[in-house]
């Protein structure tokens, strides 16, 4: 009798947990062999992570570390907008800004979710079925690889909705994509496109998912073919301007989305990782992760207390603003803002109120 590692029985009802026979190399199922499907279901918030839906992810990838059958973990979401955008903004502008004892607390569940997907005993896949920012993209680097289809984007929203993406990409993103670059995202938070995350070393592989008339183009809105302008700068991956970008756009809206490409590479990769020896196939991910657990380690603690600490004056500004705000005005006024702290006005409500949209 086999002995069961699991802290407990988990029924999941944040998320979706699976299994999913693997496949030869010959497209046949395997008897006896799995993929763990961990898939993220909050398509309405752009599959946002509750504080519950924290809780059955850490356990889901311990369960999916310690399941004997299990090959590969991959880690998803339901639909094709978004793989996730973080924490839930509604629950964080609602209960957590200005109760920074409560806030750290749900940044211990937060810290023991990327250190689990750090820890799992099985390779783990980011299938990028979405959008990936924020803390979206601090749990996607967390992952060895990442497949993304090439509609997504991929970047951070700290600073401007008050935070710092401390959550892991202060950690790993220079690891990526350089230090430069790493800089750029996680302050200005513009997003790439997967065509710019896949040129900056972000991603394993794109994949197309637009259809138009029955074939498969690459997104129609970015640079997908060309690497310089006459300028000579690099143009490639950026988005379209102008003319170029509404036509992209038009031709957007009149295809259809079809994600079974990205399956395929998916489950191909997970192939792949099947016809290798398991302890030795551990042993190499665990010393490419120590790069990661490096800074990890290292930070999250004093981030967490710092995090928790900002629920009190900028995050609970930028949370609050970004679920109260009207569509296309959620930030707070900046400028004000800076003006007020210059005179040396203190963090109150009334400093709240200059600076929250109308």
């Amino acid at each position: 009798m086999l002995k069961d590692h699991n802290l407990l029985k988990t029924e999941y009802k944040e998320i979706i947990f699976e299994k999913r026979p693997c496949k030869d190399k010959n497209n046949e199922p395997v008897d006896g062999l799995y993929n763990c499907w961990i898939i993220l279901n909050n398509p309405k918030q752009y599959n946002s992570y509750t504080t519950e839906a924290v809780k059955e992810i850490i356990l889901a990838f311990r369960e999916a570390s310690n399941d004997r059958s299990v090959v590969a973990v991959v880690f998803t979401a339901v639909g094709d907008k978004a793989f996730c955008t973080g924490g839930n903004t509604k629950e964080y502008a609602e209960y957590y800004a200005g109760n920074p004892q409560e806030y750290k607390q749900y940044m211990r569940l937060f810290n023991d979710m990327v250190s689990s997907i750090l820890m799992c005993d099985k390779p783990v896949i980011n299938r990028v079925n979405g959008m990936r920012i924020g803390g979206g993209q601090e749990i996607g680097m967390a992952c060895d690889f990442s497949i993304a289809q090439d509609l997504a984007r991929f970047g951070q929203a700290g600073p401007k909705h008050g935070s710092a993406p401390d959550g892991g990409s202060t950690d790993f993103l220079s690891l990526f994509v350089g230090i430069e670059q790493a800089f750029y995202s996680c302050t200005v938070c513009d997003p790439w496109s997967a065509h710019e995350a896949m040129r900056y070393g972000l991603l394993t592989q794109i994949v197309t998912v637009l259809k138009i008339n029955g074939d498969y183009i690459s997104n129609p809105i970015v640079y997908t073919d060309k690497w310089v302008n006459e300028k000579g700068e690099i143009i490639y991956g950026t988005p379209k301007q102008g003319e170029e970008k509404e036509e992209g756009k038009e031709l957007l809206k009149s295809g259809e989305i079809d994600l079974s490409l990205l399956d395929n590479t998916v489950e191909n990769l997970c192939t792949k990782l099947m016809y290798l020896m398991p302890n030795c196939l551990s042993k190499t991910i665990n010393s490419i992760r120590k790069k990661k657990l490096e800074h990890w380690d290292k930070n999250k603690e004093s981030n967490r207390e710092w995090l928790a600490l900002n629920m009190m004056t900028e995050g609970k500004a930028g949370f609050k603003a970004f679920n109260e705000g009207p569509k296309g005005n959620r930030e707070v006024d900046f400028i004000k803002l800076r003006r007020l702290l210059a005179e040396g006005h203190p963090w109150n409500d009334d400093l709240l109120n200059e600076i929250l949209p109308r």
